[in-house]
């Protein structure tokens, strides 16, 4: 009788688990949108952060159904989810409706996992707040004065290199991110991190574990999923080692500065300020919130710079003659600026700038904006209804290399950021750090580490293919950002 009745029990169990997996793959059919057919456990993202990347089920989607409507569904583990492939629509999403889709739905929690309560996944008010704060700590002056410090370092990457005798195959990522890495660190932390002499100091290893030590993407996109029940479960993004590690760092600096009384230009210093004196109003910052917002910026800033600087020296490399042409730019600017690196001689290089978001159209290295719908929403134009709750993505890879908006786009062609040839587009062609108000709010830092490295190099340097550098870029699964699956190697020739 007993295993009847255990029998029975089992089967009614599954019964009910077949009838909810039944149920919640059937919400986008009743909404009216189209989708591909899911399959158990992953809807219609099988083999991601292994086989795929977010890119390649976005690409398959987008090619399917964006001539057909604005908007498709995309069902991800057992969540319905959508895809924007209409920049209208895009536009109204990120900009126009923004207090529809204020949030972005990723994972956070101070308590179970406090490196993720960063300005990029916290909500509502208190993301209003939190951006409020930051803002002035990005600011025109403030830039001027990292972009020092920021020189100085570059110099260290250039004696380094010019140091090493074998300059045939140079693997260059590494190079850039150590370079990176002790901006970040000084910037960010006001401390010195001495990656660029040793690429196995400690936070050059932290910053590695962040992307390597686990599938990140599949991590994170679970996380965002599933974020109600991994906030019970009191499931983590980051290993407590690397989370332990990066707390304890910006405790104890804080205690020695206060300490000391010591101020510095730096990022934490201003995170320092807001923590003690607060602002009228608003609530001051924790430690654990400060640490959240410095270590944001770190593995924002070091990974997606040295990702962009790395894959602008691949299509030079590639395109020796846009690379001459670069270089010349460089120096009849420094020229006229007593030969020297500027910040005012940075901003006078226009062929650089049009480099630079070349490679952000190609590669860039957020692939996808996701914001969520905090309620119902109807679709301009369509009689569909996103309902309140889940993810919406803009999918920022396949529209900057979508040949309707950009002919050849598999052609590396700086001249289509000309003002003229920018005025001709859609404004919503070319979104590398997204837009409307949560755009990153530290690109212009980005863009300008990315600009002092590709100076310093190529006024250097001229750079060259080699054997092992690879054909075509293919896109690593596990990374949550654009990056390559194999390191990539150029030759570095002494001017």
């Amino acid at each position: 009788m007993l295993p009847q009745i255990l029998l029975s029990i089992l089967l009614i169990i599954i019964t009910c688990c077949v009838y909810y997996v039944r149920k919640k793959y059937s919400q986008l059919e009743k909404l009216g949108f189209m989708h591909e057919k899911p399959k158990f456990p992953f809807g219609n993202v099988q083999g991601i952060g292994k086989k795929y990347h977010l890119v390649d089920i976005l690409r398959r989607t987008y090619k399917k159904f964006s001539s057909d409507s604005p908007i498709h569904g995309l069902y991800m583990f057992l969540s319905a989810n959508f895809v924007v492939t209409d920049l209208d629509l895009a536009k109204d999403i990120l900009i126009k409706d923004f207090d529809t889709f204020h949030n972005r739905g990723l994972y956070h929690s101070i308590e179970n996992d406090p490196l993720t309560n960063d300005l990029t996944r916290i909500e509502d008010q208190e993301w209003r707040n939190m951006r409020h704060k930051l803002t002035p700590t990005f600011t025109s002056g403030k830039m001027k004065i990292m972009f020092s410090t920021i020189l100085e370092l570059s110099h260290h990457m250039l004696n380094k290199l010019k140091a090493n005798e074998n300059l045939d195959n140079v693997e260059i990522k590494e190079v850039i991110a150590s370079f990176m890495t002790d901006v970040i660190g000084n910037v960010a932390f006001g401390l010195e991190m001495n990656a660029i002499e040793d690429p196995d100091s400690k936070f050059r290893v932290m910053g590695r574990k962040i992307f390597t030590s686990q599938n990140f993407l599949l991590n994170l996109l679970f996380l965002a999923n599933f974020k109600s029940l991994a906030i019970k479960l009191k499931l983590r993004q980051f290993p407590t080692d690397l989370s332990d590690f990066f707390l304890g760092v910006v405790r104890e600096t804080i205690e020695y500065r206060l300490k000391n009384n010591i101020e510095r230009n730096d990022v934490l210093n201003s995170l320092m300020k807001i923590g003690t004196e607060g602002r009228k109003g608003e609530d001051k910052l924790s430690t654990d919130e400060i640490a959240a917002q410095c270590f944001a910026f770190f593995i924002g800033g070091f990974e997606t710079s040295s990702t962009t600087t790395t894959f602008t020296l691949y299509h030079l490399v590639q395109n020796t003659e846009l690379q001459e042409k670069l270089r010349d730019e460089i120096k009849a600017v420094l020229s006229r600026h007593d030969n020297k690196v500027t910040y005012e001689a940075m901003q006078d290089m226009k062929y650089l700038d049009m480099v630079i978001n070349e490679t952000l159209r190609m590669c860039p290295p957020g692939t996808a904006a996701i914001r969520q719908a905090s309620k119902n929403y109807k679709v301009p134009k369509t009689s569909l209804e996103i309902p309140k709750g889940p993810l919406v993505i803009v999918p920022i890879y396949m529209i900057h290399n979508d040949p309707k908006y950009h002919p050849k786009p598999e052609q590396f062609n700086p001249e289509r950021f000309t003002p003229e040839n920018k005025a001709k587009r859609h404004p919503m062609a070319f979104i590398p750090f997204g837009d409307g108000p949560r755009i990153c709010i530290g690109n212009r830092f980005a863009v300008m580490q990315t600009k002092i490295a590709l100076i310093q190099l190529l006024t250097s340097f001229r750079a060259y293919k080699t054997s092992k550098t690879p054909d075509k870029i293919v896109i690593d699964p596990k990374s949550s950002i654009l990056n390559s699956v194999v390191p990539i190697f150029i030759r570095l020739e002494e001017l």
